[in-house]
């Protein structure tokens, strides 16, 4: 299901989610805005991409966060250590999974060897989500939720932003290089796709510097770096080792996914015309319809390809996230317990079927709700948008004190630094001494203290 974190626009899908804030921080009148895409579905491709080139760079796979940063331009990096950012633009103009596996191949190389672990102090003592305010160079945005299916966080600003703390050597550019081709081998997969991409960056050396592509700027490229994976390619034993058609299938889907989340309805139909009968062509126009708006036909065409495959998490997601934004709630409820049951795993996805229980407001339900967003606390644990929906949860349960603390965590989040000191204190006014809840509270405060001292010194 599609969330969005920091806010979404018309072209972002999600799941389940109640109301949406649109935090437009784009400069210029024709800046794009950013965002970050959040998608279950999506996540959980590109990290099981991921996973065996983390494992053979020694890198635990559960101590890396992905992110999709809404952007058309060609680029991915690494920033504050062991944070993997991949554009919208860069997956959505890629061929086949080898191309990704061969550029996440190259960053994991950086993240092995350290490169920009400590890009500021600031970054090196934020959360994950003022992390991403300071990497595009933007103020705290304000959480809102969407569900799982693609929830996006608004981050304005330009890919320039960026700046120099996101700037590789020549050095570290030929080591990452080299660890990659390790994992690839190691990992049995072909170097052909990262040779591809490095020839479209070949390409881009004969545009001028305000047409290249960003990762241009942040990761000095040279003839010799294609030379070497080329050659590489050339002796490999896995060179003609092709993606596996799981692998392709579900590649496929991600790219469809982001052209009906990202691009116009009418761009989605036309590179997805109803005379392509594929799962992928019949997703990227179920999100299409929903963009139109045209939900009968959005909920009609996802029934008709949970029909072929019942046992889809994600398209019963998709289903309950429809119902839901077309305001039938409790109709809802089924679908999304469903992709609960069958993603289990699938932190956003209980963040969104708890959003639909929220939304019937009865006590049964928010108990419901609650339980479901206490177990997504540990993978969603820096997502606002949850600790929000926990503290209506538990407020409308009675317990006051600890819907003042969800709401002291929310803000951490946010940097918003007063409204964690208010809220903390006030949920020490109504916990019981000694508790963890207590101290939890004494520490939000003696943070937010801390934080609002330090503005007040810049």
């Amino acid at each position: 299901m599609k969330r969005i974190i920091f806010g979404p626009g018309r072209w972002i899908l999600a799941a389940a989610t109640a109301a949406l804030l649109v935090l437009s921080l784009a400069t210029g009148a024709h800046a794009q805005k950013r965002s970050l895409i959040r998608d279950a579905e999506i996540e959980a491709t590109i990290r099981d991409l991921a996973t065996p080139l983390f494992q053979a760079a020694g890198v635990n796979p559960e101590a890396v966060s992905i992110y999709l940063i809404n952007d058309d331009q060609l680029n991915a990096f690494v920033a504050g250590g062991q944070n993997l950012f991949l554009n919208t633009g860069l997956i959505m103009a890629m061929r086949s999974p080898l191309e990704l596996i061969g550029v996440v191949a190259h960053e994991t190389g950086h993240i092995a060897g350290g490169h920009l672990a400590r890009t500021s102090d600031a970054i090196a003592s934020a959360s994950n989500a003022a992390l991403l305010s300071a990497i595009v160079g933007i103020a705290t945005a304000v959480a809102t939720g969407r569900g799982d299916a693609g929830a996006a966080i608004a981050i304005g600003g330009q890919s320039a932003a960026v700046g120099s703390f996101l700037q590789y050597s020549r050095a570290q550019e030929s080591a990452a290089d080299q660890a990659a081709l390790s994992y690839l081998d190691a990992t049995q997969q072909s170097a052909r796709g990262l040779a591809r991409f490095f020839e479209e960056l070949a390409a881009q050396e004969l545009l001028s510097a305000s047409r290249q592509s960003p990762y241009m700027s942040t990761h000095p490229f040279t003839r010799d770096r294609l030379n070497t994976v080329e050659a590489h390619v050339a002796t490999s034993e896995y060179s003609d080792q092709e993606a596996s058609p799981d692998q392709v299938a579900r590649f496929n889907r991600v790219v469809a996914k982001l052209h009906g989340f990202i691009r116009s309805p009418s761009q989605t139909f036309r590179k997805y015309p109803e005379t392509d009968t594929s799962l992928p062509a019949k997703l990227a126009r179920a999100i299409a319809y929903r963009e139109v708006p045209d939900y009968p036909k959005a909920i009609a065409l996802t029934r008709e390809m949970i029909a072929e495959d019942p046992n889809d998490p994600y398209l019963h997601e998709l289903e309950g996230q429809l119902l839901f934004e077309s305001g039938q709630i409790d109709a809802a409820v089924a679908p999304m317990e469903k992709a609960q049951r069958l993603a289990p795993e699938a932190g956003l996805i209980e963040v969104s079927l708890a959003q639909v229980l929220l939304a019937r407001n009865d006590p049964a339900s928010d108990q419901k709700a609650m339980d479901h967003l206490q177990t997504a606390k540990r993978t969603e644990g820096d997502w606002p948008f949850l600790w929000r929906q926990l503290a209506t949860a538990q407020g409308r349960l009675g317990d006051i004190g600890q819907a003042a603390l969800s709401l002291a965590e929310e803000a951490v989040r946010q940097s918003r630094w007063e409204n964690a000191e208010t809220q903390s204190k006030r949920a020490q006014s109504m916990l019981k001494a000694g508790t963890p809840a207590m101290l939890r509270a004494l520490d939000i405060e003696e943070l937010a203290k801390r934080e609002r001292a330090a503005q007040r010194k810049k």
